[in-house]
């Protein structure tokens, strides 16, 4: 960008310009130089700067745009010629220019905001890219495309189509039937070509109808912005490629676009959700988009939003799900996310239907608000719908909710006798359209799920009772019939089972029912009038009703739900919106209905040019940098002839509203007559007229606008539910008659019986969709667009035309356009010093964060195409900021590498250091440690010596004192023996002495006998003595010759252990011999035996080769061969009988004689091993048994071997017997054949 010319002498220079403007000079290459500064005027104001064009051509359809430097009001008059022009050519120029819309694209700057608008008109505090990086680094940057590649000269002539001539290079031509064709370029003639189509034909189209296609290479790409042609040929062809290869989803720069592909595709479950978590996969996905919202709702704590739009049968639905489910499993922890997917099944079952269009068409818009934890755990949840007119108006081939058929298909017998249940064919509202069923749909199973998710929800089973006996009150309602009682058309309710099943289950009055269905009170004065109703005014009396009680219905079980999930006190203000709203509808015959509905669509395709086009490019010209601006589909001027006053085509509606006299046909005659000259509005015959909408031209019919914007639900009706004994009905009525108290849902539908009875429908819908935009307008928009790729849902089917109008009416090619040719990535000059500055190679000498960021830029070598200076800002296009990341990531790498090396080397040294203190301090500490568990364990060892010494002298002592009582008692026992016998010796000798006395005359006279006998006690005293102490002597030479004795029986015993020792090896040995003897007699006996068979073979062969053999007819099935002769007609004798049989018995001979061998092997067997296994037993120890193992061996051993030596004897003589009788029968045999043949000769 070259700097302003034209600018006064007088402004001011400052150093910071003089300084560029000689680096530009330096500079020798001038496509490589950056693109100037701005010139900042002296004043606040910004002065225009002169910019220079891009190379490629951003600009969509035929108009000639407007110059940049023209004045504001000529920009305006200017603007609104070509919007004129541009109404007037319609879609065909679509075709002539390659691009998407078919209107005036309006620029930027040039808008005027409606007279309402629901955006607030306050500055928004911004949060810009460069603040993300400062508070949340590396992270953000991970989800932008990682290259671009630069633009070259070649790049220029990019949508040039002479180029693409020249080179000869594919091309899509357009044909005589409006469809699009790749080809080959032949040759040129003048203004045609000859293309070369892929069926080998060649046409000659002319250029204006030619578009350069992309390269095979890019043949499928997953993001639009890859490819080199933006056309529409292009993008129609590179989605149907990936259509047809199951690749569903396509990115269109910020939008992500969504093919149904009307069958099950393996792209989803809990594998994929991890894959995208972990950054795993990067290709386009619903789960992409609900990752990056949630990742930056984390992040910057800012509330996001997914907006799901798309015609109906595009998988809106479905696609919210599976954002729902993957937000479920990121967040699920306390088991609230089950509760919020089983409100799908409840809200499908309640809200969807089966249309011409969807076998399962969202009648309502959803509005599921998910709020999160500051972990990012799902803490609630609120909802808010809904549309209730499908209850009563049916076209034919559709299907009213889902709800009705279930019940009737799937209640069980106790419900259905509860509520008077019947088919579904037998209701009205039911079989009106004459379609009951959907192909390949279970409405009894899906009956059952809903079941099961009311109870997951928490609904007690009170209320979902209340719900059945509603829904069969509906169904019921809608059968009571009417008749015709005068001339004027008024009508009576027809009494039958309908009005009285009606009145049970919505308990009220019979009487009071019949007169709400076909009277109605009008208060005049202070009095009432009952006036009669005419047969259509009941008719529709009865059908508001039942769309104002299924409405209430409605809205109080999604209250219900919303109190099971609310948040309450864990509200974080972190949320995730999922807006799955109803799409736009053009039917044959267009109501009120889908004026709201388109209405609403109107305003959320202006929310999404606000936020991809507005926004963006108001951005990049108040920073004044060099932008051509890219046009695109505004939709404003549709939506001021919807909301602009007094001539709105809502205020009108209103206002004709208020007129008790006007009709449909006096409204359609004021919008022709006011709107006429509007663009955006064309007058029909008769009460009808079109709408131009941003998807295309749609013709309403009037009949009904009046009496469904007015609300015609009568007081009457309201009474009669205020009587009911239902509570629900009743609080139904108080909501009706108290709406304030209410709360409103912003996707309320528009419908014949709303609450309030002061604003009218439309009005009130209006103000709900301005609170709805005022919301998503606070948080981050994440757009889904929706394709349906056939009007038949029929999987595999792509149809061009249809996907092309739906892919005009989302603007992918006008996002593509500017995602490609924009600067997404932004950053203040001072964010951008501060992040990459520390890259700069040499130093600068300004400081000022302007050089710095002009100085980075130049060090890069980023090309001039690929970013711009602003006022304030750097803006760069996709992908080039990454270059400069990953160098600032090498760096901080290198850096961090640096430092680890260096922080590992003081760690190393450290732990070095404290490692060898630690070791001298344990040495230190173990030695002290071993030296007193050393001092323990003298001290230990000296107290077990002591110990010792004093238990061996206690021991010592107790002996001693034992020995001395011992030799004590044996002496007490001697002396106390010796005493007595003393005692008893003196008691004689005392006695002797008396007696003596006493015969001492006596005495006197034989003396010498007296002297003899005293000396003969004196002797016997003294032998008494001397042998006890014999004795004595005697018991000490005992005891020292027992333990003589002791210690020689102990060395006997030790000399009997080794000799026990040898005779157990001597044992083994034996046993190891008696086993090899017993296994060779087992092997001859069993050689006897098979030279006994042998022998036996062979004699009976020999006696079969010495007698002819007989043949096999020779002998009858029942016969033995010995009954018949060889002829087979003599018969045989018995003795002759006898004499065959002979052979036999000696036989059985030879078999007795071996039998009784055999048998006595294997007894005398059975007899040594179980001697062996005794003699084992005795010398092992196991058995107490007195015998001598050495002698019982020796004895088993000579029995073995006598009865060997018995036993080979007896074997040869049985073998020698056995020989005798086999040759004796072969003679025998031999002499019997001869002798019979003799016999028969004769």
């Amino acid at each position: 960008m070259m700097l302003s010319s034209e600018l006064s002498a007088s402004a001011a220079r400052s150093s910071l310009e003089e300084m560029l403007d000689s680096l530009r000079k330096r500079d020798e290459k001038p496509k490589d130089l950056p693109p100037a500064l701005p010139v900042r005027p002296t004043s606040k104001a910004r002065l225009p700067s002169a910019r220079r064009s891009l190379p490629i051509n951003f600009k969509i359809g035929s108009g000639e745009s407007v110059p940049e430097y023209l004045p504001n009001g000529s920009r305006e008059k200017e603007g609104n010629k070509t919007d004129r022009s541009c109404a007037k050519e319609g879609k065909e120029s679509v075709f002539q220019n390659g691009s998407f819309g078919s209107k005036k694209m309006s620029k930027v700057g040039t808008d005027q905001q409606p007279v309402e608008s629901p955006y607030a008109r306050k500055k928004a505090e911004e949060v810009n890219f460069g603040e993300r990086l400062e508070e949340h680094g590396d992270s953000y940057l991970s989800s932008a495309p990682s290259s671009l590649t630069v633009p070259t000269e070649d790049s220029e002539c990019v949508d040039n189509i002479a180029y693409v001539l020249k080179k000869k290079l594919r091309v899509w031509c357009l044909l005589y039937n409006g469809h699009w064709e790749s080809g080959k370029i032949q040759s040129t003639s003048g203004d045609d070509a000859l293309v070369l189509l892929p069926n080998g034909s060649v046409v000659t189209v002319s250029q204006e109808n030619l578009l350069p296609a992309n390269p095979d290479i890019l043949e499928g790409v997953n993001d639009l912005i890859q490819l080199s042609y933006l056309n529409e040929p292009s993008v129609l062809h590179n989605l149907h490629y990936r259509y047809s290869h199951d690749l569903i989803y396509t990115k269109a720069g910020p939008v992500l676009v969504a093919v149904n592909p009307f069958k099950d595709v393996q792209i989803y479950g809990n594998d994929f959700v991890t894959a995208y978590r972990q950054k795993v996969m990067d290709d386009p996905h619903v789960y992409a988009i609900a990752d990056t919202a949630f990742t930056e709702m984390m992040r910057d704590e800012v509330n996001q939003s997914i907006i799901i739009s798309g015609e109906s049968g595009a998988g809106k639905t479905e696609t919210a799900k599976i954002a729902m489910q993957y937000l479920a499993t990121l967040g699920g922890a306390n088991g609230i996310e089950h509760e919020i997917l089983q409100t799908n099944c409840i809200l499908e079952a309640f809200g969807n239907a089966k249309t011409s269009r969807n076998d399962n068409s969202s009648r309502f818009g959803k509005l599921i608000e998910i709020h999160f934890s500051t972990t990012g755990k799902i803490c609630g949840a609120k909802i808010q719908t809904c549309e209730h007119s499908r209850v009563v108006q049916l076209a034919k081939g559709e299907r009213t909710y889902h709800i009705f058929y279930q019940l009737c298909a799937g209640a069980p017998l106790s419900l259905k006798e509860k509520l008077n249940l019947k088919m579904a064919s037998e209701y009205n509202y039911l079989r009106q359209s004459d379609c009951l069923t959907i192909d390949d749909v279970d409405d009894a199973g899906r009956f059952q799920m809903l079941m099961e998710a009311l109870d997951i929800v928490q609904l007690s089973k009170e209320d979902q009772e209340n719900i059945f006996s509603m829904l069969a009150a509906l169904l019921w309602l809608g059968n009571i019939s009417f008749q015709v009682i005068d001339n004027e058309n008024h009508v009576e309710v027809v009494e039958d089972e309908a009005v009285t099943s009606t009145a049970k289950l919505m308990g009220c009055n019979v009487q009071d029912l019949l007169l709400a269905l076909s009277t109605r009170q009008i208060q005049a004065g202070k009095d009432n009038i009952v006036q009669k109703l005419t047969l259509s005014q009941a008719i529709d009396t009865r059908d508001a009703l039942a769309k104002s009680i299924y409405a209430c219905l409605f809205d109080w079980l999604v209250q219900q739900i919303n109190k099971s999930l609310e948040v309450g006190k864990r509200c974080t203000g972190r949320s995730i919106s999922i807006l799955d709203i109803y799409g736009f509808e053009s039917f044959k015959k267009n109501s009120f209905e889908q004026f709201c509905i388109n209405y609403a669509n109107e305003r959320l395709q202006q929310h999404f040019n606000r936020h991809l086009f507005k926004l963006e490019q108001e951005e990049y010209t108040q920073d004044g940098i060099d932008w051509t601006k890219v046009d695109f589909e505004d939709n404003q001027e549709c939506l001021n002839l919807f909301e602009k006053k007094p001539l709105g085509l809502i205020s009108l509606l209103d206002e004709e509203s208020n007129f008790p006299k006007a009709t449909d046909l006096t409204f359609a005659n004021k919008l022709k007559q006011h709107l006429n000259t509007n663009p955006c509005f064309k007058g029909e015959r008769g009460g009808a007229f079109s709408v131009c909408h941003y998807a295309g031209e749609v013709l309403y019919q009037t009949n009904g606008f009046l009496e469904k914007n007015r609300d015609p639900l009568h007081s009457g009706s309201i009474q009669l539910l205020s009587s009911c004994s239902c509570p629900l009905l009743q609080l139904f009525a108080s909501n009706m008659l108290n709406p304030s108290g209410r709360s409103v849902s912003p996707l309320r539908r528009p419908s014949a019986a709303s609450e309030s009875q002061k604003q009218s429908v439309g009005t009130k819908f209006k103000g709900q969709l301005f609170k709805l935009m005022q919301r998503l307008e606070n948080t981050t928009p994440h757009f889904i667009r929706c394709i349906k790729p056939n009007s038949k849902q029929l999987p595999g089917m792509y149809e061009k035309d249809l996907v092309l109008q739906q892919l005009r009416c989302c603007g992918v090619l006008e996002v593509v356009r500017i995602s490609r040719s924009g600067y997404p990535t932004r950053m203040t000059h001072q964010q951008f010093a501060r992040r990459y500055g520390f890259l700069l190679v040499e130093n600068v000498v300004s400081q000022d964060p302007l050089s710095t960021s002009v100085a980075i830029l130049q060090q890069f070598n980023v090309h001039p195409e690929m970013y711009q200076v602003g006022y304030t800002k750097l803006f760069f296009r996709t992908g080039q900021i990454a270059a400069m990341e990953e160098a600032r990531k090498r760096v901080l790498q290198g850096t961090l590498m640096a430092q680890k090396c260096f922080r590992r080397y003081q760690a190393l040294r450290e732990f070095h250091e404290l490692k060898t203190g630690l070791i001298t301090l344990q040495s230190y500490i173990r030695g002290e440690n071993v030296r007193k568990k050393y001092q323990l364990l003298i001290r230990q060892q000296q107290a077990v010596v002591l110990i010792q010494k004093l238990r061996k002298q206690q021991i010592a002592r107790k002996l001693l004192r034992d020995r001395q009582r011992a030799v004590i008692r044996l002496q007490s026992a001697i002396r106390g023996w010796l005493v007595r016998r003393h005692l008893d010796h003196m008691q004689n000798l005392e006695r002797l002495n008396l007696e003596s006395t006493k015969a001492e005359e006596q005495l006197d006279e034989n003396i010498p006998e007296l002297k003899d006998s005293e000396q003969e006690h004196v002797q016997i005293e003294s032998s008494a003595l001397a042998e006890l102490q014999g004795r004595v002597l005697k018991a000490e030479a005992a005891l020292e010759q027992k333990e003589e004795e002791n210690a020689m029986l102990q060395q006997h015993l030790r000399k009997l252990e080794t000799r026990w020792s040898g005779y157990e090896a001597k044992m083994k040995s034996m046993e190891e011999t008696w086993q090899r003897q017993m296994t060779s007699l087992q092997v001859s006996l069993a050689a006897a035996k098979r030279r006994l068979d042998a022998e036996e073979r062979a004699g009976q062969n020999g006696r079969s080769d010495a007698s002819p053999t007989p043949s096999p007819h020779y002998y009858d099935s029942e016969d033995t061969p010995g009954s018949r002769t060889p002829e087979g007609s003599t018969p045989v004798k018995p003795n002759n009988h006898t004499a065959d049989a002979a052979p036999v018995q000696e036989f059985n001979l030879g078999s007795n004689a071996v039998s009784p061998l055999t048998k006595e092997f294997e007894q005398r067997k059975q007899v040594f091993e179980d001697d062996a296994k005794f003699i084992i037993e005795v010398k092992s120890g196991q058995s107490a048994s007195s015998v001598n193992p050495e002698d019982e061996l020796r004895k088993l051993k000579f029995r073995f071997e006598t009865w060997k030596k018995e036993y080979k004897v007896r074997l040869r003589e049985t073998k020698a017997t056995l020989h005798k009788l086999g040759n004796s029968e072969v003679d025998r045999r031999s002499k019997k054949w001869w002798g019979k043949r003799s016999m028969r000769m004769t």
